[in-house]
């Protein structure tokens, strides 16, 4: 289950961006693969050709853009009409083995995760299906790339809709089960922010790339074993749900994101129980969104 002691998939992911109310029906047009990257040691921003292909070098094309994907988001349409014409222009285009991809977004004000999110989940726990969405938090610092290695912590054991949405990642929601669930009064926080606790990825696929997002197949493998195995159909709360929930407590800005849930399957309610471990590989993939694979040190 994707969550440290446990492996646990988390998609669809949501990435916020901005745009104005007028320019919705023109962005909805844009179907892209957004991506973060080095080059020569510098952040940049991409576009993907295809998954796992060649990247468009998006500043190289025009250097008023930014540079991180956050101010990109922000920047609204302006920056996304750019991007289209570096993707029509042909031009400034990376060979893959030349780039470094980085997280998707690396620097969010929030990320907002949903908990008991499939009903297939709180049926392998037998627990009731939640009334509202379960809300935790994960910190900017558990952000890593979709090739990053995830950092065992020393101190734990081996554990409004539619509109104002950019589009969709894979997440992995690492946890360590034991701060989880036996210390610091049960409460969620600690467990699931260890640094590298969120690895994303391998692209931000523009939410008219995806055919539904509420009906893709989400899969995870630890060690090429296929471990979670369920579909996005199965979400208790749907994106436009959650993010109208959620701005009823919260401001959201360009570049938050929400994980929106896991299926079953996750290791800790195996048995006997399964716990990630030094030397295990965690592959996690989304219909349409890609595959991220992290090994755990």
């Amino acid at each position: 289950m994707l969550r440290l002691s446990c492996w646990a998939i988390k998609a669809p992911q949501i990435v916020l961006h901005s745009i104005p109310r007028r320019s919705i029906s023109l962005h909805q047009t844009l179907r892209m693969r957004l991506v973060q990257f080095q080059h020569l040691c510098t952040r940049k921003i991409g576009l993907e050709l295809e998954a796992g292909g060649n990247v468009v070098d998006l500043n190289a094309f025009d250097s008023s853009l930014p540079c991180g994907m956050k101010e990109f988001l922000e920047a609204g349409e302006t920056a996304l009409q750019k991007a289209k014409r570096a993707l029509d222009s042909g031009q400034h285009i990376l060979n893959r083995s030349q780039i470094t991809l980085l997280a998707p977004v690396t620097n969010p004000e929030k990320i907002i995760c949903v908990g008991m999110n499939y009903v297939d989940h709180c049926l392998e726990q037998n627990v009731p299906v939640p009334k509202e969405p379960i809300i935790f938090s994960k910190f900017t610092s558990s952000i890593v790339g979709p090739s990053d290695a995830i950092i065992l912590p020393k101190e734990s054991k081996e554990e409004d809709g539619m509109a104002y949405v950019a589009g969709f990642t894979v997440a992995h929601d690492v946890s360590a089960r034991d701060w989880q669930m036996k210390k610091n009064g049960k409460q969620w926080l600690l467990g699931k922010t260890f640094d590298t606790f969120c690895p994303i990825g391998p692209a931000l696929v523009t939410k008219d790339s995806i055919s539904d997002p509420h009906c893709l197949g989400i899969r995870c493998r630890v060690n090429g074993d296929l471990v979670q195995d369920s579909n996005t159909n199965q979400m208790v709360f749907k994106t436009e749900a959650l993010v109208a929930w959620v701005s009823k407590f919260v401001t959201l800005k360009p570049g938050d994101l929400f994980l929106t849930g896991t299926p079953p399957g996750v290791g800790v309610f195996r048995k006997p129980p399964v716990f990630l471990k030094a030397g295990d590989v965690v592959d996690c993939e989304i219909d349409e969104l890609g595959v991220i694979s992290n090994p755990v040190l």
